[in-house]
């Protein structure tokens, strides 16, 4: 294994290990201070059962990965060079697009904590109005693209067999409504043990492959940080789950997903690479649309659609096995676009 590759691995490692190691003290507190779910009276009614399960656990994650991510990328650009000096260009776009990238996450994950914290101080399943998140979001989402705009990062963007492609300043605009689409996707992914996590690590794997490919080596770090963050928050989240990530968590992971695609120059990877956190979010709208074009009727069980599955009786634990299958063959096909296309 290559100098590089044992970094990589040990920013998994690490992020993993401290990810749930914080679980282990984080869980005990979130059931003393009484931080526990609420759940919607318009869910699956087995879902009842989760009542009271603490939320706001994706702050485990988010000190794993932030913590690991930084650790990581500062000592790669003091020392690096001396390892793998072919890439001394990369470490300036490294450190901006992995810190902008953290700094996306975080304030998506910020206004996550501030919805959480009304829902459990209200102990009701309801928080931030959508025009409330959408403002916030928008707005943390702006100030991060003008900061790579500031950074001379912005505008080009790399398709897959077409090569560079300046969009002008439309890219400001596309890019400003496909953050904010994904954040929003991953967020409604959230609904059953293990799912948003479980989906999560593979993307992060992909995104890890594709950096390293394009040499992109402290976006290779981040990426697996993140990967090792949702496995470590999984020994605490899969099904049977003893917490819940809330919308902490679930922002959070929605904000760093962009930030990978963005950091490789690649946003359009957020449509196979994040098909499933998409699939999710139009059946929801699908639903309501559907829902008043035929007053009343319903194009699915329930949505969004993993909810669905577990109408037609699929386990929790076959709903995240099957996602996760699909997530890998659309990671696959991902992987080989950049290795052939770019």
């Amino acid at each position: 294994m290559t100098v590089f590759g044992i970094w990589t691995f040990l920013s998994a490692l690490l992020s993993f290990a401290l990810t749930a190691l914080i679980g282990k003290f984080l869980i005990p507190f979130l059931h003393k201070v009484n931080f526990g779910q609420t759940i919607l009276e318009d869910g699956p009614s087995w879902h009842k059962n989760k009542q009271g399960t603490p939320t706001m656990g994706g702050i485990m994650f988010i000190i794993g990965i932030v913590v690991i991510t930084c650790a990581s990328v500062i000592l790669y650009s003091i020392f690096g060079n001396n390892f793998v000096g072919a890439f001394q260009q990369e470490t300036e776009r490294c450190v901006t697009f992995v810190f902008a990238g953290l700094g996306l996450a975080l304030l998506h994950g910020a206004i996550g904590f501030i919805d959480d914290y009304i829902k459990v101080v209200k102990k009701r399943n309801l928080g931030l109005t959508a025009i409330q998140k959408l403002v916030l979001q928008f707005a943390v989402t702006i100030a991060y693209l003008a900061v790579l705009g500031f950074m001379g990062y912005g505008t080009k963007t790399i398709i897959p067999f077409v090569g560079e492609v300046d969009l002008g300043w439309f890219y400001y605009i596309l890019a400003a409504i496909v953050i904010v689409g994904v954040v929003n996707a991953v967020n409604l992914t959230d609904g059953i043990d293990g799912l948003d996590g479980s989906l999560t690590f593979f993307v992060a794997m992909f995104f890890m492959l594709i950096a390293n490919l394009m040499g992109y080596m402290g976006v290779g770090f981040m990426s697996a940080a993140v990967a090792g963050g949702c496995l470590g928050f999984l020994l605490w989240n899969f099904h049977p789950a003893k917490v819940f990530m809330g919308d902490t968590g679930s922002l959070f992971l929605g904000g760093i997903v962009c930030a990978l695609a963005f950091a490789v120059n690649m946003p359009i990877l957020l449509l196979p690479l994040g098909i499933v956190y998409l699939c999710e979010m139009f059946s929801v709208m699908l639903q309501v649309v559907y829902f008043k074009l035929t007053h009343g009727k319903r194009l699915f069980k329930m949505s969004p659609i993993h909810h669905h599955f577990e109408m037609c009786g699929w386990s929790e634990v076959k709903i995240v096995a099957v996602f996760s299958g699909v997530t890998v063959v659309f990671g696959i096909l991902s992987f080989c676009l950049v290795y052939f296309g770019v």
